[in-house]
């Protein structure tokens, strides 16, 4: 009689291996755009001799991806509502060259002595024309049921308009005290290290106490080691950031601009997925007509998801004319399709319903990335273009192999 081996349930062969590869498959489009920016700096390090990857760059290469990430972050959940907006470059420019021309036609006769109070002022103006341009155009796209693409359109040529109004063809000034710190300053390296430790804390406080809420309310647990090693990684690339921004003999320390942005980015990572304005967003575009159905209130969440894009982009206009130190006629030029690629880079599905912000964060690193590089390599303009819309291609296309891999 033949012996007959028969498996045993239990251990296999590889089973150690096994949530590290079901990690990998849920998240196989996030790790691929990683997997991309690690390849970008690593031909960009190869091609400038260890250039790309000097303090500086690091340093002026995340305060360059600022202003653009700022408004990615909101369009994350425009486009996940089945929507777009063409007109985030546009509003940015308008608010900066507004904040310009107040900061030094304005406060700067009214207070001339009070720079801080001036420079408050100016914000807080900043953000509410971004704000009710945001009420203006949802209003439009939700209640009276105009195409976002249309009413976006239209706002991207009026606001150009208005910016050429407000410059009178001139550069305005905006580089006066206080006013320019918010773009331009930075922490100081000790205040950097001791932030880095306290998120570091938070991370994995907020890591224990997640996996101690599921296991009260009877929710599987991920693997523990796994949830360790995920966050030793972003701890340790935390660290490589403050020490290398920190290296920087200039201007050592995190840039502000920076530190507004991660502020934001966990602020609307919160919001889009722990809490009801989020979930909306996500079952509008996931399926409108079951989301109406279960009683959401379409209208009022595609309003205020475009008043929150308006408010981000005063917020992004702000640290742009900051940032510059002037107001343009070419503020914010082009960069409505740098914010939409960033997010559409990160895994936002142009299909709606998909999206996350930390990916669009990635996605903004991304396009900041190509950009710096190739000018490092003294490309023409017209390479970057074309770079940037090849990479925005591929990033579709891997977005629609995965949607049929799903199916």
């Amino acid at each position: 009689m033949a012996n007959t081996t028969v498996a045993r349930p239990g251990r296999r062969e590889g089973s150690t291996a096994s949530p590290l590869l079901q990690l990998f498959r849920r998240n196989i489009q996030t790790y691929t755009i990683i997997i991309a920016l690690i390849l970008i700096w690593l031909v960009f390090t190869i091609a400038t001799r260890g250039g790309y990857m000097s303090p500086q760059n690091i340093s002026n290469l995340f305060r360059q991806m600022s202003v653009t990430s700022l408004m990615a972050a909101g369009m994350v959940l425009i486009i996940v509502t089945g929507g777009i907006d063409l007109s985030v470059g546009r509003l940015a420019g308008f608010v900066s060259v507004v904040v310009a021309y107040v900061q030094a036609n304005t406060w700067y006769q009214v207070i001339p002595d009070q720079p801080g109070l001036a420079a408050l002022l100016s914000v807080g103006l900043g953000l509410a024309v971004g704000t009710v341009w945001g009420v203006a155009q949802g209003y439009i796209v939700a209640y009276l049921r105009v195409p976002a693409f249309i009413v976006t359109l239209g706002s991207m040529f009026i606001l150009q308009g208005l910016v050429l109004l407000q410059t009178e063809g001139k550069t305005i000034p905006a580089n006066q005290p206080v006013f320019s710190e918010i773009g331009q300053g930075y922490l100081q390296s000790e205040l950097s290290w001791i932030l880095a430790a306290v998120v570091i804390g938070l991370m994995f406080l907020l890591m224990f106490r997640g996996r101690a809420n599921k296991q009260k309310y009877g929710f599987p647990l991920p693997t523990l080691w796994l949830d360790i090693a995920k966050n030793v990684l972003y701890a340790g690339l935390l660290v490589l950031y403050v020490y290398a921004v920190n290296l920087y003999e200039v201007a050592p320390g995190i840039p502000y601009p920076v530190l507004l942005l991660a502020i934001v980015a966990v602020i609307m990572t919160y919001l889009s997925t722990n809490t009801r304005f989020g979930r909306y967003a996500y079952a509008i575009g996931g399926n409108r007509e079951a989301a109406r159905l279960s009683g959401i209130n379409i209208r009022r969440s595609i309003f205020l998801i475009f008043v929150l894009m308006g408010f981000l982009s005063g917020l992004a206009g702000i640290v742009l004319a900051s940032y510059v130190g002037y107001g343009t006629i070419g503020a914010g030029a082009g960069y409505e399709l740098d914010v939409i690629a960033s997010a559409i880079l990160g895994g936002t599905s142009t299909l709606g319903g998909v999206g996350t912000i930390p990916g669009a964060m990635i996605g903004g690193l991304i396009m900041a990335s190509l950009s710096t590089g190739l000018q490092m390599l003294n490309a023409p303009p017209a390479t970057t273009y074309v770079v940037k819309g090849v990479v925005l291609v591929a990033a579709v296309l891997l977005d629609v192999y995965f949607k049929r891999e799903a199916k």
